[in-house]
């Protein structure tokens, strides 16, 4: 599938490009809004439009693709007041997303987008249904602490834990290897995304969060100037945590 993306900024474009091509999305650039109408955008299959240009705005932008083409279009932008989204929309776009955003939600709206449109190629063979489905795995418990990854259940001393989609991902990944210190980027590349773009401070809202409803801060300590760890509150710390 051939996108053109719409973006002045290489901060965006190159990671952008880089991490579409690893779901193996096809991505044409082009810098400015004049470039994008004149070049791309009647080969492409979906368009990926910033609303920030140098040349003109991005509604413009907008505006005259959807007067010559039906082409499916969504806007990747920093603006996020509700009267760009109302005004994106109704000038023909289909979806509509503020940075910062990771490229797997990004795929998944690319996805949805061209499914609505008819656009989504052929999708593979599902799977065999004679096939023996694996054995699902046991929970694992850390002292108190179980967490089944089957049912995304996690218990503290047999008190059932209400965790957010994403809260559970960051248990989940501290522990696969309890004790282990794990670097910020690492998680983020795990948990979030190796293209996530944002500020890193949402690992340490959804640090601060997973400690509290685990009942004690103890659960996940921080290394200083590294990461975090997953700890059996009471254990000693060593000298690098806190």
């Amino acid at each position: 599938m051939r996108l053109l993306l719409i973006e002045d900024d290489d901060r965006i474009a190159g990671p952008l490009t880089e991490g579409l091509g690893r779901y193996g999305f096809t991505v044409d650039r082009a810098r400015t809004g004049a470039a994008g109408l004149a070049d791309s955008a009647d080969t492409a299959d979906l368009v990926l439009l910033d609303l920030g240009l140098p040349d003109m705005d991005g509604l413009d932008v907008c505006r005259s693709l959807r007067a010559r083409s039906p082409i499916p279009i969504i806007m990747i932008t920093a603006r996020g007041e509700e009267a760009d989204r109302v005004a994106g929309l109704e000038l023909g776009a289909d979806d509509y997303m503020a940075k910062p955003f990771g490229v797997r939600e990004l795929v998944a709206r690319i996805r949805a987008v061209t499914r609505r449109t008819g656009a989504l190629p052929a999708a593979p063979a599902g799977p065999d249904p004679t096939a023996i489905p694996a054995a699902a795995p046991a929970p694992q418990q850390l002292g108190p602490l179980q967490i089944d990854r089957r049912s995304r259940q996690v218990r503290v001393g047999g008190r059932e834990v209400a965790l957010s989609p994403r809260e559970f991902d960051l248990l989940g990944y501290l522990a696969q290897d309890p004790g282990a210190v794990h670097s910020r980027q690492q998680i983020m590349d795990a948990v979030w995304d190796p293209h996530f773009f944002g500020p890193t401070k949402t690992l340490d809202a959804h640090v601060a969060a997973l400690r509290r409803k685990l009942g004690d801060p103890g659960w996940v300590t921080t290394a200083r100037g590294v990461g975090f760890r997953l700890t059996l509150p009471g254990d000693p710390p060593p000298e690098a945590a806190r």
